[in-house]
């Protein structure tokens, strides 16, 4: 029996090492810059707009003085987006993950449309927006409303529901839907009650952090013609509107020509940066909750 040779062992455990700290050492110093430039970020926005945050700025109209100008209907425009995406997605979004992941019989069909599903996550916002606008905006002659917007970001968010609710199914242990069948329910019954219920947390947060997402997004609204001044407050999903994002945007092109639009470009980016807080720790909320009823 040949003896272990223990200098070449003792030498690749120590070079193992070696890389294993010198990674760890780079991984650190990465999530330090990732962390000093963001803290950088929000020390600059936060200083610049926060004093100008008031009841007359949520509350008012859009203007062209910088002083009078207001951000009550970009507020009521990303509301009215979110009313028409939300139930869009979910419902389409869920539906494709129930069915590819529970109905669709496995094979080269539904490879393909699970490649594909995966590869239109990572397309570029500003395709959907080119997309939404031959559909909406002038196939189907809605014209740059709330609804053409809505269905646009729809189309933005709706791979990454899916995906996140394919997952969430998957995580479910497969022994409650056999036991669900060994107790006489049919197949919908146990999607409906053992499986949702159970996958429910999964779904609300990638649902939530999408929609998230969905808020922040600017391109493909730009690319729809979405206005950003001047425009009466929305009253329906077939009105005109702007929307939080929209109206940064044009401040800072603004804001080479008159200073003050910048302090409220930065303004409206803190009000943006509370209300994807508020939906991330909603997200996290309703996760716990859900975790600890089933």
């Amino acid at each position: 029996m040949k003896p272990m040779d223990f200098s070449t062992t003792t030498d690749r455990t120590r070079f193992r090492i070696t890389v294993n700290t010198i990674a760890k050492g780079v991984f650190f110093l990465s999530t330090i810059f990732c962390l000093l430039v963001l803290s950088l970020l929000l020390y600059r926005v936060f200083s610049q707009g926060i004093s100008w945050i008031n009841i007359d700025f949520l509350t008012g109209k859009q203007s062209t003085q910088a002083e009078r100008a207001g951000i009550f209907g970009a507020i009521l425009g990303t509301l009215w987006l979110m009313v028409v995406v939300t139930p869009v997605t979910l419902f389409f979004g869920v539906g494709t993950a129930i069915y590819l992941e529970l109905y669709a019989r496995k094979g080269r069909f539904q490879s393909f449309i699970q490649t594909n599903i995966a590869n239109l996550a990572g397309v570029p916002s500003i395709v959907y927006g080119i997309l939404g606008m031959t559909v909406f905006v002038r196939a189907l002659d809605l014209g740059n409303i709330i609804l053409a917007g809505g269905l646009t970001m729809s189309l933005l968010i709706l791979p990454i529901i899916i995906v996140a609710s394919q997952e969430a199914i998957r995580a479910v242990p497969y022994q409650l839907s056999e036991a669900s069948y060994g107790l006489g329910a049919t197949k919908w019954q146990t999607v409906k009650r053992i499986i949702l219920p159970a996958a429910l947390p999964g779904i609300l947060t990638g649902a939530i952090l999408s929609l998230s997402r969905g808020i922040g997004e600017t391109a493909p609204l730009v690319v729809i013609g979405i206005p950003a001044l001047l425009i009466p407050f929305p009253n329906g999903i077939f009105d005109k509107f702007t929307v939080l994002p929209m109206q940064i945007y044009y401040w800072t092109l603004d804001s080479t020509l008159v200073a003050e639009y910048a302090n409220l470009a930065a303004a409206t980016i803190v009000v943006l940066l509370v209300l994807l807080v508020t939906l991330n720790v909603t997200a996290i909320m309703l996760r716990n909750k859900f975790q600890h009823r089933f």
